[in-house]
């Protein structure tokens, strides 16, 4: 038995436990088919579950004893071709909380056990159905959010992530067993030269990991979208502008100064990317004990922001307060808004960005104009032109992303050790770490407990 491998069958509810026209029951093991043939009767009689084929679907009632909980289709799945690889039978029935659970409970009664969180896609990649990229991307595709998370996790699933690892470590093994056999046998193979080859073959190697790393940026935008932060003094619009990017009014809009007092959020599509959207306290110096936690809240969202839209009163001239706002994103990334362009403006759109050192978007929050610039503004500073999921690796997991930084690092030390004409043996070290580093992404030499706590993040019955 593999290490951190059950070998009982499992089984769990693998749809949502609430009221639902439908919910699955889904049992995996050895000894899978057998469990439910106790408890499946078939409206075709004198049928057993365990003469009938593979991805076969058969119709009849799930029993304890004397007593009939649902009328319910069973899926049968032979291993290996299966999810996990090994048998597999799902129940399908009414979606009821009651009868999911009771039905689980009959499965267990008869002689499965309860799967553990992410058990199944876990026996899929120690049974070799996925790598462990795949078995990630699984639960990536779940938990997405948007379109470009989905087509980027289904795009892992099918293994573009191992495909890119795979060829990698086939190149760096190559020439790691040439350097070793002409240690070996030196009269017979030759390493004159060899240092150049060695470069030439790591140069395109290289760019196309320090690619991958650079997609990491744009992985954590598909995967969580773009934490914005709205900051402004009070009365500038800011609620007003939340109001125009979500199409409902989920903030307060007065005339009266200081009546958003803590941070709400909320998630919208806006163009080519996703935003996870924060209205803040307008920013002042206070001595309304309630409107200062709030202030303070809003410069500790800021802090935490990969975006922050400041909103400028363009009706009214700039204070302490929107001093305190430009200081506070310099050096961030950020877009400036000049609101209330409706009104007459008393602050020179050229002199903002001067200040500021941003882009400058003259915009009214009321009349809703200037949205679609602000649009192409913010795609463009996260996004390098179109993402093809067709074609295009982005690395969307942080583990990933450290496994690639590792081997990036350890190619960098060959290329030195070249240039420093080190012995080839000692090459070889740094070329088998990044080979071991990569491997770690796709499921090779990799530890138990990290294999465990990469499952138990998955939900149950997956």
């Amino acid at each position: 038995m593999e290490a951190g491998k059950r070998t009982d069958t499992i089984a769990a509810i693998a749809t949502a436990v609430s009221s639902s026209g439908i919910g699955i029951v889904r049992v995996s093991g050895s000894q899978a088919i057998s469990v439910v043939d106790q408890i499946f009767k078939s409206k075709n009689k004198g049928k057993r579950l365990k003469n009938v084929a593979s991805h076969t679907v058969h119709y009849g009632v799930i029993q304890d004893e004397d007593i009939m909980l649902d009328e319910v289709l069973v899926v049968v799945m032979r291993g290996p071709h299966s999810y996990t690889g090994e048998d597999t039978v799902e129940i399908d029935c009414h979606g009821g909380v009651w009868i999911l659970k009771r039905i689980l409970e009959t499965v267990i009664r008869y002689g499965a056990v309860p799967a553990e969180p992410g058990e199944f896609t876990k026996r899929a990649f120690l049974n070799g159905r996925l790598d462990l990229s795949q078995a990630e991307a699984v639960m990536d595709v779940i938990s997405a959010q948007n379109d470009y998370a989905m087509k980027s996790s289904l795009n892992q699933l099918r293994g573009s992530v191992s495909r890119k690892v795979k060829e990698i470590r086939k190149i760096l093994l190559y020439h790691t067993a040439y350097i070793e056999s002409a240690l070996d046998d030196p009269e017979h193979i030759s390493l004159d030269g060899y240092g150049e080859i060695l470069k030439n073959a790591l140069r395109p190697i290289m760019g196309d990991m320090e690619q991958l790393i650079r997609s990491s940026d744009n992985g954590k935008v598909i995967s969580e979208g773009i934490r914005t932060v709205i900051l402004g003094k009070p009365n500038a619009g800011k609620s007003s502008l939340m109001n125009v990017l979500v199409g409902e009014e989920r903030s307060i809009v007065t005339n009266v100064a200081g009546t958003t007092r803590d941070i709400l959020e909320e998630q919208i599509r806006f163009g080519d990317v996703f935003l996870r959207l924060v209205d803040t306290a307008g920013i002042r110096d206070t001595e309304d004990v309630v409107e200062k936690i709030g202030v303070s809240r809003a410069r500790e969202a800021a802090e935490a922001a990969d975006l922050i839209i400041y909103v400028v009163d363009g009706a009214c001239p700039l204070d302490e307060n929107d001093y305190e706002i430009i200081e506070m994103i310099r050096d961030r990334r950020a877009v400036v808004l000049l609101n209330k362009t409706d009104l007459d403006l008393v602050i020179d759109r050229d002199d903002l960005k001067k200040r500021t050192g941003h882009e400058v978007i003259s915009v009214s929050a009321r009349e809703e104009t200037g949205i679609g610039q602000l649009e192409k503004v913010v795609s463009s500073m996260f996004f390098e032109g179109k993402l093809d999921f067709n074609d295009e690796v982005v690395i969307t997991n942080v583990r990933h992303k450290a496994a690639f930084e590792d081997a990036f690092k350890s190619l960098g030390m060959v290329m030195k050790g070249i240039v420093d004409q080190v012995p080839e043996d000692l090459l070889t070290i740094d070329l088998m770490d990044a080979y071991e580093r990569l491997g770690t992404i796709i499921g090779e030499s990799v530890e138990d407990d990290l294999v465990n706590e990469i499952f138990g993040r998955f939900c149950m019955g997956k």
